[in-house]
């Protein structure tokens, strides 16, 4: 076996394990969503209203797996395997900004939108692709902190669901994610007193 066919299967096989990882975290946050769109094409009476959830589901973890290859690919640079403290505290400081606010605004907005639901069939495949596009951008940081300490370990990924389905679901999301990121740059600068 070449070391392209090697490295191509790791690749794919990392955006498997990425892809089936991200369907358990967002999960949480994401049902209310597709329970929300799901009523609304029943409603509209358009036809086919499991179908046209399953494409919204289907689009918003097509985008996850997009990410995932980016990650795979980010994977090899030495940042994140010389200074996950670094990461980490990046992470919080992108958790505490306007620009994380503005992003999760539109990642819960999105998700409660329900005007595809009355459309063909492309317009839920389009509205997944807009939530997870919304929602990638939203989870960035935390996404990167996830790869940073260890992208399967277990403690790391529960604390990261939680706290996606917080600021998600939580009725004051931009406060929950606040609180996350200081508990970040704490981590950070914990992990940076161990290491130096």
């Amino acid at each position: 076996m070449t070391h392209g066919h090697h490295a191509s299967g790791a690749a794919a096989a990392f955006v498997a394990s990425w892809t089936l990882m991200m369907a358990a975290m967002m999960l949480p946050s994401l049902a209310p969503a597709l329970w929300r769109f799901h009523r609304a094409a029943i409603s509209a009476g358009t036809g086919q209203p499991a179908l046209r959830t399953a494409l919204v589901g289907a689009a918003y973890l097509g985008v996850w797996s997009v990410a995932g290859a980016a990650a795979f690919a980010l994977g090899a640079a030495p940042a994140l395997h010389l200074a996950p403290a670094l990461v980490v505290l990046l992470a919080g400081a992108v958790q505490l900004s306007p620009w994380k606010t503005h992003r999760l605004d539109r990642c819960r907005a999105a998700a409660c939108a329900e005007e595809s639901a009355t459309a063909a069939a492309c317009a839920a495949w389009r509205h997944g692709l807009r939530l997870g596009v919304r929602c990638v951008e939203s989870c960035a940081a935390l996404t990167a902190a996830l790869l940073a300490v260890g992208a399967m370990e277990l403690g790391a990924m529960a604390a990261a669901t939680f706290a996606v389905s917080a600021e998600r679901l939580a009725p004051d999301g931009a406060r929950v994610a606040r609180a996350t990121g200081a508990g970040l740059v704490g981590a950070g600068l914990l992990m940076l007193a161990r290491t130096a």
